[in-house]
């Protein structure tokens, strides 16, 4: 008598197996203040989702083995993302083992897109070279004014105050990135271009969405189409469609992003520890909470402009946050203010980004609890 077939693996049904407590570090990214690797080990044993770096210190020249020692402590061997902001121009987090590159804009002026590929190829080769994953770049807000400054987050950093433009120069750079095995990130969803403040130091508004939806929306649409993988989704709200911080929306989230766009690959946030977030008011372990529930797969703390507060950056400090918004995020599930399908589908975003089968048996590892365990 023959055999039924096996029954197909749900991948959301594997990560249910997972504890509850790594499903939930899973979703966090812990900044990494000037390439203090080390000092990342305690949430990297804990299964934490990526590390980010941040500073302005140059790189090791020995990064590459250093986190290499590190994500080799991860459990179950799902390693970390690890991120960094190499946009061009000022932003570029890598110094000392990726060239330097120009501001967006100058790329745009003065490099055909193709040019604008080799150029973001060349950088994501360094990158995977160093053991750096995710490059939290391009941004595709069309934005043509003076900046980055305290009022405006783009200037810069913008390739165009085009829409259009934006969008071909942005994925020309992803594409790069793409060739070089980096992931991209579109940022910062559903457009800055325009918005009257810089959410680090103060809440922001973008334009009204019936204006995005005629200009900065349409460059993401166009990253949509294109198959962006990642993207991250602003703080600043939107009139007309919420008062909430986009990243905390569902709103933007789920009915735009995923719905409207028809956006299936990861989302995450801008940082969660800006004054637009902290004024909603909510601690953030809510926050990240209010976010996941959104339709956000991957949380980010602890970034700002100037990192001008640096005793949240200390180790210690991290891992500290790091604990209390894990305990939230299960607290929530267990309280039902979370859908635990929603965490789930969540991790199994995440995972799936990575390139990481939960149903090949990574992640829960020997002695796994259910939906219960802690």
């Amino acid at each position: 008598m023959s055999r039924p077939p096996p029954t197909a693996c749900d991948p959301a049904r594997a990560v249910a197996s997972w504890p509850l407590t790594r499903r939930a570090a899973q979703l966090l990214v812990v900044p990494v203040a000037d390439f203090d690797v080390a000092g990342a080990a305690g949430p990297v044993r804990a299964g934490t989702g990526g590390i980010l770096f941040l500073g302005t210190a140059p790189a090791p020249t020995d990064l590459g083995k250093r986190l290499s020692s590190l994500v080799a402590q991860a459990p179950a061997g799902v390693a970390p993302f690890v991120m960094a902001d190499e946009e061009g121009g000022g932003v570029q987090r890598l110094s000392g083992v990726v060239q330097p590159i120009p501001w967006a804009r100058q790329m745009a002026a003065s490099m055909p897109p193709d040019a604008v590929r080799a150029l973001a190829a060349g950088a994501g080769r360094q990158m995977n070279a160093a053991g750096v994953t995710v490059d939290l770049a391009p941004v595709l807000d069309a934005d043509a004014r003076p900046g980055p400054n305290l009022v405006n987050p783009d200037g810069l950093r913008s390739f165009s105050g085009d829409p259009e433009l934006a969008a071909l120069y942005g994925l020309a750079f992803a594409t790069g990135l793409r060739d070089a095995g980096v992931l991209a990130v579109a940022k910062h969803f559903p457009g800055l271009g325009g918005v009257d403040a810089n959410t680090d130091v103060r809440p922001a508004a973008t334009l009204p969405i019936t204006t995005l939806r005629s200009g900065g929306l349409t460059a993401f649409q166009a990253a949509v189409r294109a198959g962006i993988p990642a993207v991250m989704v602003a703080n600043a709200w939107v009139p007309g469609l919420t008062r909430l911080p986009a990243s905390l929306s569902s709103a933007v989230v789920t009915d735009l992003l995923r719905r409207e766009l028809g956006f299936t690959g990861l989302v995450m946030t801008d940082s969660l520890s800006t004054t637009a977030i902290s004024s909603v008011p909510a601690p953030l372990s809510s926050a990240a909470v209010m976010a996941i529930g959104a339709g956000v797969d991957m949380v980010l703390f602890g970034s700002t402009l100037t990192l001008a507060d640096r005793a949240q950056l200390a180790p210690g400090e991290v891992e500290r946050t790091f604990g209390e918004i894990v305990d939230g995020i299960v607290q929530a599930v267990w309280s039902k203010t979370l859908p635990e399908a929603r965490l789930n589908a969540a991790v199994t975003a995440a995972l799936a980004a990575k390139g990481v089968d939960p149903c090949a048996g990574g992640g829960g590892g020997a002695g796994a609890g259910g939906s219960g365990a802690p």
